[in-house]
């Protein structure tokens, strides 16, 4: 049973959580006892050592997983990592490490789960006769592009795979490392097969580096951004998340920039706080925004129907009430002003082709939109 320190931990550098929150599958909980402290010979605290990142291999037969969301439409995940060492705050992924008995906490972002065979399993479910070339996400969950991508390179390898067989497919991350596979998205960009959209929750370094520990600084994403256009690989960005109270403000100054940077496209998404999410946020803004906490939770409150969160289709991407009406509206009028367009940018699988059989087994070349 993965132990579970006390609710009111302190900040641990490079580190979004500061605590384990309890696993809702799990019906026990390990506390380590907060009056108990060991001592050196001289009667020093010993200091708990930093949590070290642990990486696991995940067996999974699979690596497609699909979706078809009144919120988000109807589309093809493929997510080569579990768990992210981002380690941001807000991640409303971190609930579905409990399914695999951690918490959503520290757990999630120390241990990764890495899917060693994704290259060769994507290369299997496009080669299926019954495999038609809709749009593929890469990641629709944890980014495909952490820490955990420099050593083992399971992202490019999937694009090269794609690249190989002309399958559309779109990159959402926050990490500056995609810049890397510029050759292999440019490829596909040939083909209006590939679009990127890159993160951009605020422009503020001292604010991202606490809310997004491991992820890439503002100005490198928005160097990102202008290289991948640079290279002509289509970009967007995800304003993602809002915060009502603490980054909302910041919208208009986010558009410009990455407008200026190359962008196209801009969407926004505020503030899920799924399950065990709202406890690993709340203790976020215990440690780093405490005068701000108030103003917040009641911004939430005030889009969520005086809840943490709300589930249900339609709203739970945007919210509901008065402020999510401000957060829309000075969404769009900044994204016009700034030039960028708000729809998903289209990607074609024309071109799609089984490499060794020819032309003669793609698919129906219908247009796809990246979700």
């Amino acid at each position: 049973m993965t132990p579970h320190p006390p609710t009111s931990a302190s900040a641990i550098a490079g580190r979004g959580a500061s605590i384990n929150p309890p696993n809702r599958f799990e019906p026990l909980l390990v506390e380590p006892d907060a009056d108990f402290a060991e001592f050196d010979e001289h009667g020093v605290p010993i200091e708990r050592p930093r949590p070290q990142t642990n990486f696991y291999e995940d067996a999974t037969e699979t690596v497609l997983t699909y979706t078809d969301s009144p919120d988000l439409g109807r589309h093809w995940g493929l997510n080569p990592y579990r768990g992210c060492e981002h380690g941001c705050a807000y991640c409303f992924a971190r609930p579905y490490h409990e399914y695999l008995g951690w918490s959503s906490g520290l757990d999630f972002e120390t241990k990764i789960l890495v899917k060693l065979r994704a290259p060769e399993l994507l290369r299997r479910e496009l080669s299926a006769p019954k495999w038609r070339p809709e749009s593929i996400g890469l990641s629709g969950v944890t980014d495909c592009y952490q820490p955990a991508e420099r050593r083992f390179k399971l992202t490019r390898a999937c694009l090269e795979v794609c690249a190989e067989f002309r399958q559309p497919v779109g990159v959402i991350t926050k990490n500056f490392l995609v810049t890397r596979d510029r050759d292999v998205l440019a490829r596909l960009a040939e083909h209006r097969a590939v679009a990127v959209h890159v993160s951009v929750t605020s422009l503020d370094a001292s604010l991202a580096t606490k809310l997004e520990p491991r992820a890439s600084l503002p100005e490198h994403r928005l160097r990102a951004i202008r290289m991948l256009a640079d290279a002509g690989i289509p970009v967007g960005v995800f304003v993602s998340p809002v915060i009502p109270g603490l980054n909302d403000h910041e919208l208009p100054a986010i558009l410009d920039a990455v407008a200026q940077a190359g962008a196209k496209t801009a969407s926004y998404i505020v503030l899920r706080l799924p399950h065990s999410v709202k406890d690993v946020f709340l203790a976020w803004l215990d440690t780093h925004a405490p005068t701000k906490k108030a103003r917040v939770i009641d911004r939430i409150r005030e889009i969520r129907g005086g809840k943490l969160y709300d589930a249900t289709f339609g709203v739970r991407m945007r919210g509901q009430g008065i402020f999510a009406e401000q957060i829309r509206q000075m969404f769009t009028v900044a994204a016009r002003r700034a030039g960028l367009g708000q729809q998903w940018i289209e990607l074609s699988g024309a071109a799609f082709r089984r490499p060794g059989r020819g032309d003669l087994n793609r698919g129906d070349g219908t247009q796809l939109e990246l979700l």
